[in-house]
Parts: C-alpha cells; sequence; structure tokens
C-alpha cells in the first residue's frame, strides 16, 4: 500500500501556524513511508473564501519548504462528483430527502433546549412518503445515520475512541439549493483521491465520527485517522494571536527562518528521544506517528528563538546577505551595490553569530553599509567626548601609517597605542567601536576595520574625531 496523506486547508485567511504543523506532520509521513503528500484547497464557502488566501496558503507551504505531489485540487470544482454520490445514497436507500422549513428547525431546537435535551435534527423525515412533501419547498438530503449500536476509532494518535450513533444525527448531504456541505465533500474526496492517512486536528473528531457514517454508506474503505492535539499558548489557554497564532508569513517578516520553524513545530507535539535540533532530513528519517503526544503543547517564543539563533549560525552566507538586502534598502533608502553585498558577505560570518533573527541580522549589520557621517546611539555619543575624540584623532595617524591592515595587526597597535599613554584597551577601543559603527556594541572591532578597509576605516575615525 502507498501511503498519501493531504493537508485540506479553507482559504478563508492565512496558513495558520497550527495549520502549518499540520501540514508538516502530513508531509513528514509521507516523505518518511515513501508515498504522497496531496493538496485540497477546501474552498465550498464561497463568500469567504478568496484568490488572495489561496496564494497565502501556497506561499506559506513554499516558504516551509513543504512541497505536495500533483497539483492543488480545488473541492468546490468537484461540487457536482459530490452531488452525485449523495444521490447514490438516497437512490439506495442510504439518505433522504428532508422538506424541514428554517421554521420548523428552529421550533425543534427550541423545544429540546427548552427540555435540556441535545440540539439535533429528530429525523422526522427520515421515513415520510415523498407524497408528504409540502409543495413549493425545496429538500435537502440527509444521510439515513445508524441510531442504535456504536461506532469505535483505532485512532492512531489518540487511541480507541467510541461514539454512540444514538449521538449522532442524519447529517446534511446537499443543501436545497444542491450544493454539498463540507463534510460529504470532505469524505469524497479523499475516497477519490485514494487517501489512507487523514492527519488532523482533534477539534476535527467530532466530525470524524460523523464522516465514517459516509464511508459506511457508500461502502468505502476507511482511511487511517490520527487527531493531533492542539496547540497552546504558554499560560496553557486556547492559541490566540496575543500568544502567537499568527500566520506562518507573519514569522517570515518576523525574521525567522523556515528550517527553524519546521523543527520548532515538529516539536511541537512530537518527540525523539531528548533530541532537540532535529535537521529536515533527520525528522523525514525519523517521523512516526507513534511518538505524537495526547497533550496539547505550548508555544514558546523564547524556544523559537533559540532554535532560530542555531539556524542562523549554520545558514550560508550569501543567503543571509539576501535575506536582509531589502531590509537594508527599505532602512537606507537606496539599493544596495555589489561592494556593498561584497562587504556584507564578508562580514556575515561576524555577524550571524550574535544574531537571532533576520531582523536582529538587519539591525547590526546596517552601519557596514550606512552613509557617512554614521548616527551615533547614546551610549557611543558618550564615549565620542573631548577625551575620546582626542584619542580617535592620534589613533588615525597611527592607523595611516600601518603597512598591514589587518584586524591582528590592528589590534597590536591598539593594545600598544594604549599602553604608551598608561590606559586600559578598552578606553581606546570602545571609542573606536563608535566611531566605526555608531555603537558600543558589534562584532570584534578589528575585524570590523578589516573588513572596512583603511580608506572608510579612516574616514569614519575622523568623522568621529570631528563631532561636537
Amino acid at each position: 500500500m502507498t501511503v498519501v496523506t493531504r493537508f485540506a486547508p479553507s482559504p478563508t485567511g492565512f496558513l495558520h501556524i497550527g495549520g502549518g504543523r499540520t501540514a508538516l506532520f502530513n508531509w513528514l509521513y509521507a516523505r518518511n513511508t515513501g508515498g504522497k503528500f496531496l493538496l485540497r484547497i477546501e474552498d465550498t464557502d464561497r463568500q469567504r473564501s478568496t484568490q488572495a488566501a489561496v496564494d497565502a496558503i501556497l506561499d506559506g507551504l513554499q516558504w516551509l519548504g513543504l512541497d505536495w505531489d500533483g497539483d492543488a485540487v480545488s473541492q468546490f470544482e468537484r461540487k457536482d462528483r459530490h452531488a452525485e454520490v449523495a444521490h447514490q445514497m438516497l437512490a439506495a436507500g442510504k439518505a433522504y430527502r428532508c422538506y424541514c422549513s428554517p421554521e420548523e428547525l428552529e421550533e425543534m431546537r427550541a423545544a429540546q433546549k427548552a427540555a435540556g435535551q441535545p440540539m439535533r435534527y429528530d429525523g422526522r423525515w427520515r421515513d415520510r412518503p415523498e407524497s408528504d412533501a409540502p409543495p413549493g419547498v425545496a429538500p435537502v438530503i440527509r444521510l439515513k445515520a445508524p441510531q442504535e449500536g456504536q461506532t469505535v476509532l483505532n485512532d492512531l494518535v489518540q487511541g480507541e475512541v467510541t461514539v454512540q450513533n444514538a449521538q449522532l444525527d442524519d447529517l446534511i448531504l446537499l443543501r436545497a439549493d444542491g450544493t454539498p456541505t463540507y463534510l460529504l465533500a470532505v469524505v469524497v474526496d479523499d475516497h477519490d483521491m485514494n487517501v489512507t492517512h487523514v492527519i488532523r486536528g482533534d477539534d476535527h473528531l467530532t466530525n470524524t465520527f460523523r464522516q465514517i457514517q459516509i464511508f459506511h454508506a457508500m461502502g468505502w474503505d476507511l482511511p487511517r485517522f490520527g487527531h493531533i492535539p492542539l496547540i497552546h499558548g504558554p499560560d496553557g489557554a486556547k492559541l490566540s494571536k496575543r500568544h502567537g497564532a499568527l500566520g506562518v508569513d507573519a514569522y517570515r517578516d518576523m525574521g525567522y527562518l523556515p528550517e527553524a520553524v519546521r523543527n520548532y513545530l515538529l516539536r511541537l507535539g512530537w518527540s525523539h528521544g531528548d533530541d532537540e535540533i532535529i535537521s529536515t532530513e533527520q525528522a523525514i528519517e525519523w517521523f512516526n506517528l507513534e511518538s505524537i503526544g495526547r497533550s496539547p503543547s505550548r508555544f514558546d517564543f523564547a524556544k523559537l528563538e533559540n532554535l532560530n539563533a542555531h539556524y542562523m549560525r549554520l545558514a550560508d552566507d550569501t543567503r543571509l546577505v539576501g535575506l536582509i538586502a531589502p531590509r537594508l534598502e527599505a532602512d537606507l533608502g537606496r539599493s544596495l551595490t555589489d561592494a556593498d553585498r561584497d562587504l556584507l558577505t564578508r562580514a556575515m560570518n561576524g555577524l550571524k553569530q550574535r544574531a537571532r533573527t533576520v531582523v536582529d541580522l538587519a539591525q547590526s549589520a546596517r552601519f557596514y553599509v550606512a552613509a557617512q557621517p554614521l548616527s551615533y546611539d547614546e551610549k557611543a555619543s558618550a564615549l565620542l567626548d573631548e577625551k575620546g575624540r582626542g584619542l580617535l584623532k592620534e589613533l588615525a595617524e597611527a592607523f595611516a601609517g600601518e603597512p598591514d591592515f589587518t584586524a591582528a595587526a590592528l589590534e597590536a597597535q591598539v593594545r600598544a597605542f594604549a599602553e604608551a599613554r598608561g590606559e586600559k584597551l578598552g578606553k581606546v577601543a570602545q571609542p573606536l567601536r563608535a566611531a566605526l559603527t555608531g555603537s558600543t556594541v558589534s562584532p570584534p572591532i578589528f575585524e570590523v576595520a578589516e573588513l572596512l578597509g583603511r580608506e572608510a576605516t579612516l574616514s569614519r575615525i575622523r568623522d568621529a574625531a570631528g563631532a561636537a
């Protein structure tokens, strides 16, 4: 048997981070087993579905590196097939026409609520003859669900779960206008797409028992189901925007790398011993459904940032320059030159060691390509007092005559310079840092000077030495 999984988002908004995890688990299981990972856009809600949301979902999946097999399927475009199946059940006596008006249904619910009963359709048209149909009323088609016994689901994550069939009413398959309901469309699509494993959030567990009745009515084989616990916030409450329930695109905008987000989402509810850093290749090799926990996981931005910092240090320098370039260009109001990009690439190893996000990285790299004279932050300005400027004037003369403009040679020169004046190294190095970067925090300052080169270094020192 070839494993076939699917991710089936509704295009009514962005790709939620929880949806990203669901897609990841389906993708990993398919890749681990040598199977297929399919994408189905469940766009039957025509009023809320938008092309912009479809594009956001596709973009989010591509950014996460989750490639799907074949073309994405539109559920709406298969509506005729869904209706065909409903009529097959009707002809086989597995479904029936219901002529209840909206007013009757509302009265039914009100009476059940007043009596303290569960609100569900009472089956009043289940066995009535068509001759009783009121004139001019377009019926819905309802499933004739079993009323006795129980349905048992051997869930791949939750274990055995049982529901009494009396709790399940006769769900609507086709609305009065002939359009299929979500519950019918999902079952037909999963069957026709040969889906073998339905891996989704446990908020769908109730839907699963209702969908199983449709599978049984059609005599179709059931896929295996695995319901993943939802993601909660750090306080244990349902994940909301204040916790991080944002679209995948927001995490990209906040400066996270896709490999870090993949790693983090993998560890939200799945484990492999004590391993925290798990590459995509390892994840594909190790992933299984048995290691998904049954309890909700908690979203933790601090852990995500730590993971991202790790992957930042491993990332290719040229790639990182490409990621920070749009941010720098927007900030500077100009395009980066080839010389700028070359400088940033050479400087990247020192920059990325301290950065936690791409946003951090862009901010820390800005001084390399900023126009002169630099702007100095408050702490840097404090270092450029009369004494600091005096030291810098002398240091510029020493640097101008340095034949070996390397980090090691410059450090040795500054040490000798400080010692000759009875100063500690920091008393000279910190004003130098302020002059070259506009800040008191940067990569090692002698490496910075070497990367900037003699001309730019001397120009920046002289700017700072002349600052009022």
